[in-house]
Formats: structure tokens, sequence, C-alpha cells
């Protein structure tokens, strides 16, 4: 299988950098896989869970939104957030969810939409970390 680069950058760290045989990407419109020779392309990512494969290996990193450019020079992901389920705190990631819930009663209009949304992913962040398909 062809390889190319893969760059995953958040304001704390450069998360990932290595050839990949593919990214699996959370976007906004909907999850897209990248392989080599993927046309060319900016998305906007949604908190999810990004894999990148390579060697038969997967990896599994969090992602809390950002921006993904695939190019001729390989796929970057710049992330808000890039947390490798290793690095994870469950009980962390928890209190946070129980946090924004808890603050839903502050917001309306758009802003309550908004806030809904992102605890969406949060939670679907959690219950995919609960299940046994990560492996």
């Amino acid at each position: 299988m062809a390889t190319f680069h893969f760059d995953l950058v958040s304001p704390e760290k450069l998360a990932f950098s290595g050839d990949v045989d593919q990214v699996d990407v959370p976007g906004v419109e909907g999850d897209f896989g990248v392989l080599a020779g993927h046309a060319p392309i900016v998305a906007v990512i949604r908190p999810g869970i990004l894999t990148v494969s390579s060697g038969g290996t997967r990896q599994k990193i969090i992602v809390l939104g950002g921006l993904a450019e695939m190019s001729d020079k390989g796929l970057t992901v710049l992330a808000d957030v890039a947390t490798s389920l290793e690095e994870l705190d469950h009980a962390q990631f928890a209190d946070r969810i129980s946090e924004m819930e808890s603050k839903l009663s502050e917001k309306e209009g758009t802003a309550l939409d908004h806030a809904i949304e992102r605890l969406d992913h949060y939670k679907s962040i959690q219950h995919q970390l609960n299940t046994t398909a990560l492996h």
C-alpha cells in the first residue's frame, strides 16, 4: 500500500508526524478517509476520534475540532486539541461532559444550539470510548 506524510498539530504539541497508509478524519460534513493520492481538500473537523493506520497498526487520537488539509505534500490536521487514547483521563473527560450539561441552562438561541451540538460530539466520543469497537 502506498504511503503519504501526515502531521497532526495542536497548539500544545506536534501530536503525530510520519508516513502512514490511511487516516480517517471526523469531518463536520461526515467522516472521511484519506489515502495516498487523495484529491486536495480543506475540511473542517468536528470533535471525534481520528484513526491513523500505518504498517498494520491503528492509532486512535481524540481531536476536538480544527482543520484538515490534503495537498501534494500530504495531510496536515490542525486540531484545537489532540489527545491519544493512552493520554486521556476518562474521569476528567466525563467531568467535562457534566460541566457542559450543567451550563446548558445559561445559554439561549444559537449559542444553545452550538452548545448542544458540541455536547453531542463529546457524548459520541465517550460512547465510542466505552464500546469494544476501538481495537
